[in-house]
């Protein structure tokens, strides 16, 4: 993948459901748990410090409040998919699921998979975090 619009065109041609799509951000809504469950997979675009064009595949998990910033360092420590990160929805802060990749190394099977298992970890944080809700 070279470039957004080529992942943008991968994701339309394949099963997902794209609930967003504006430019250099998109977003897929994953149905788990024979759908009694969804997850927003965020796609955008980010410029890394070397020039090159990277995909962040991220995920909301929940509210910061409550929060235990040593257990989400520990995650991050021992995690093998993703890495957790604080951002901004509708001006409250929010625990989220990333993952950034560089384009040069991506097929449209590894986009298919990092939305998976981003989405797969982000229901299962969302779920121990939220005492089994669905909030996102």
């Amino acid at each position: 993948m070279q470039n957004f619009e080529q992942i943008r065109s991968h994701l339309a041609s394949a099963d997902f459901k794209l609930t967003m799509q504006e430019p250099f951000v998109c977003c897929v809504e994953l149905s788990l748990s024979q759908g009694r469950r969804h997850q927003a997979i965020f796609l955008s675009e980010l410029e890394g410090e070397d020039g090159r064009d990277y995909l962040r595949v991220s995920t909301v998990i929940a509210p910061t409040t409550g929060i235990d910033g040593r257990r989400a360092l520990a995650f991050n420590w021992q995690s093998r998919i993703g890495y957790l990160a604080i951002g901004e929805l509708d001006g409250v802060p929010y625990l989220q699921l990333c993952e950034n990749r560089p384009y040069d190394s991506l097929t449209p099977s590894e986009i298919d998979r990092l939305i998976l298992e981003i989405g797969g970890m982000g229901d299962q944080l969302e779920r121990a975090l939220s005492a089994g809700g669905d909030l996102l």
